[in-house]
């Protein structure tokens, strides 16, 4: 059963003076419970295909979610984005329970929900701490507790870890994966990391340059639970990374 269906999904953006066409004739179905990852040249439209599919721009073509066109504020989605979307006013548990919050849920059922989270990613005992207390890597654990808080189904992310360091970033890559596992969310995960790419996903999608389109897919078959560091010895890691890359290569040269 698809989560997401775009068919033949285009966005182009006009200004005073041109027009730019961001993404055009993307025909891509997600499943429910499938990991998608997207990669592809910087400005080819990752960005603002997530975008599209939760209804927050203009677009042409067709995208469909759980069979209904997407419309904005979807109770079906959870978005991630690269910077941390954290009230600095407020505590952790406060930024945790503000999706809940918004949705008239009752302070005991969100309550026992973040504590529930935020006790599995490792923040127990920092409920209280205000973002500017907290480290890189507990701000993005929060921003991630944050969505899930909410229980949405699918969950749109977009380069969510791409500042962090690399030790922080496989961390909190780890307690992620075990979480999205665990809840069997449906994910469409932006990056420009490939080995982030392979490490986390069912299946890439590679896109063109501007406009970006679908370029080709590729499956992971490694198993899981995924042994993020030590997968990126294994045969086929190497060689799907290799592979992406020289598709990336490739169409980079053209620009």
């Amino acid at each position: 059963m698809q989560s997401i269906r775009m068919q033949n999904v285009g966005v182009t953006f006009e200004t005073a003076d041109r027009s730019v066409t961001a993404v055009r004739g993307i025909d891509l179905d997600v499943q429910k419970g499938e990991f998608v990852a997207v990669v592809g040249p910087s400005g080819c439209g990752k960005s603002t295909l997530l975008s599209a599919t939760a209804g927050l721009i203009p677009f042409s073509g067709t995208i469909l979610v759980n069979g209904a066109p997407t419309v904005p504020g979807s109770r079906y989605f959870g978005y991630m984005f690269q910077e941390n979307c954290l009230l600095p006013w407020r505590t952790a548990r406060g930024n945790a329970t503000i999706g809940l919050e918004i949705r008239g849920q009752s302070v005991a059922d969100a309550d026992s929900r973040v504590t529930e989270l935020m006790n599995r990613v490792g923040l127990a005992g920092f409920e209280s701490s205000y973002p500017s207390q907290l480290s890189g890597g507990m701000k993005k654990r929060l921003s991630f507790v944050q969505v899930m808080a909410f229980d949405p189904p699918i969950l749109l992310m977009d380069e969510p870890f791409g500042a962090l360091d690399f030790q922080t970033r496989l961390q909190v890559e780890t307690d992620f994966l075990r979480e999205v596992e665990r809840a069997g969310k449906t994910v469409v995960f932006v990056t420009h990391d490939i080995d982030e790419a392979i490490e986390l996903a069912d299946r890439i999608i590679v896109m063109t340059g501007r406009p970006g389109t679908v370029k080709s897919q590729y499956r992971v078959h490694l198993p899981r639970p995924r042994a993020l560091v030590e997968n990126r010895g294994q045969p086929e890691f190497v060689e799907l990374r290799n592979e992406i890359w020289a598709q990336l290569k490739s169409d980079m040269a053209k620009h």
